[in-house]
């Protein structure tokens, strides 16, 4: 702008000194060198306007490089997994993982045991969102390398205050069935789960809507009686299950459930039984009740749960009553309770996962955690047929991700009179 001006000034100045010369012959030879004089000076502003428009360009290019480095682009994070996700947030990934490394050593009583190692699991989880919907898919290599492994395998909107899930997943019955295997207190769930009444049948097919707020949950699902690796049948079954925590803050969460389950068998169904590895994982296991598929009967659920977690206490406890039908001698009811605790000897907090209405792990380093559980099922309609299991246990948490725990499980069916033992070690990595 400013070379511009004086362009114009010098123009001027020229148009001047021509008229001056008009009017003073005798100056000629001045006014000549004059021009000269201007001439240079007219090319050196050219010069300099060159030279601005060229630094113009350099500083208009230069904020465009820096508006795109300020503008927001894809994020990639590494604390406590892999996470991907795109700079307009339509896209998302992240890849997760867990190994339970576990080996046994047994009491040996009446069952025949075999003390072992085993890879009680081995997943990669890839789950993230695409344009609003969610995804999850779940491969347990300790299961399987095909359909046999698979786990949490669904998609899932936001809509109507909740979330509804389509594929495969765990129905919304049980506290602890819905804990992660990540957070569980013992290293094995109690018999109110799928290591127990829901034998076999932890993950379904079907769909399902889960709605929360600060202190409640409500799910309900509807399902085929399958997963990924069952044969195809026409069973069907459909939970649901309410939390209300009455008391929920940092320090202290009291914590009430009640749920319903029905499994319908159909034509090829899978049977459907109650059975419980009462002395720990790789132990002997005892039959309590089986509906048959052929039968076409179900098996009808109800549960409650109580639990809650003040300073460094934690307790839990569920009932359960099953009734599994059958086609001769009539429907045959099933009981079970168990209580737990722990006490985190360090001093931490288990914290509630309010969305799903249930504890998680205390999150910190060096942490050391005291555990006890009793166990009892028992098939009404067939006598003796009951079996306790008690299990003291102590975990030690390196980090929030590597944690070891030690159990000792003492189990008693009063059915065969056989009371086995079972000592128990798992070293644990999540990401």
């Amino acid at each position: 702008m400013r070379s511009t001006i004086l362009t114009a000034a010098i123009a001027v100045a020229l148009s001047s000194i021509t008229f001056g010369a008009q009017a003073a012959p005798g100056d000629t030879a001045d006014l000549e060198a004059l021009k000269a004089q201007l001439a240079a000076l007219q090319a050196k502003v050219a010069e300099l306007e060159s030279r601005t428009d060229a630094q113009s360009d350099i500083n208009i290019a230069t904020q465009q490089n820096v508006e795109k480095l300020a503008s927001p682009a894809t994020k990639v994070e590494t604390k406590g997994g892999i996470k991907l996700s795109s700079a307009d947030g339509n896209f998302a990934a992240s890849l997760g993982g867990r190994i339970h490394f576990d080996a046994y050593a047994f009491d040996r009583d009446l069952a025949d045991t075999t003390g072992t190692t085993d890879f009680r699991r081995a997943r990669l989880t890839l789950a993230g969102k695409v344009y609003g919907w969610d995804y999850k898919m779940e491969q347990d290599f300790s299961a399987g390398s095909t359909t046999e492994g698979f786990r949490d395998v669904f998609i899932a909107r936001k809509a109507l205050g909740g979330k509804f899930t389509i594929g495969q997943f765990k129905p919304y019955r049980s506290m602890e069935e819905l804990t992660s295997s990540n957070e569980i207190t013992m290293m094995e769930r109690p018999f109110a789960s799928a290591s127990g009444l829901y034998s076999g049948r932890q993950f379904r097919q079907g769909v399902g809507y889960l709605t929360a707020g600060d202190n409640f949950t409500f799910g309900a699902a509807a399902f085929a009686l399958r997963d990924a690796a069952g044969p195809r049948n026409e069973g069907v079954g459909a939970a649901a299950r309410a939390t209300f925590a009455p008391i929920n803050n940092d320090d202290s969460t009291l914590h009430f459930g009640v749920s319903g389950s029905t499994e319908n068998a159909n034509k090829n169904s899978p049977n459907m039984r109650a059975s419980v590895a009462y002395a720990g994982r790789r132990g002997p296991s005892q039959t309590i009740a089986t509906t048959t598929g052929a039968s076409g009967d179900s098996v009808d659920t109800v549960g409650l749960e109580f639990a809650g977690a003040f300073g460094p206490a934690y307790f839990q406890s569920e009932y359960a009553r099953a009734s599994f039908g059958a086609p001769l001698g009539g429907d045959q009811d099933v009981d079970t309770f168990y209580v737990m605790g722990s006490w985190m000897l360090t001093g931490e907090h288990k914290p509630y996962k309010s969305g799903a209405g249930v504890f998680g792990s205390a999150k910190g380093q060096g942490m050391w955690e005291l555990t006890a559980r009793y166990d009892s099922i028992e098939n009404q309609d067939v006598a003796d047929l009951e079996v306790h299991s008690t299990t003291v246990g102590l975990n030690y948490y390196f980090n929030p991700n590597v944690r070891l725990m030690f159990n000792y499980t003492r189990g008693d069916n009063e059915f065969t009179g056989d009371q086995t033992g079972q000592y128990a070690v798992r070293t644990q990595l999540s990401f």
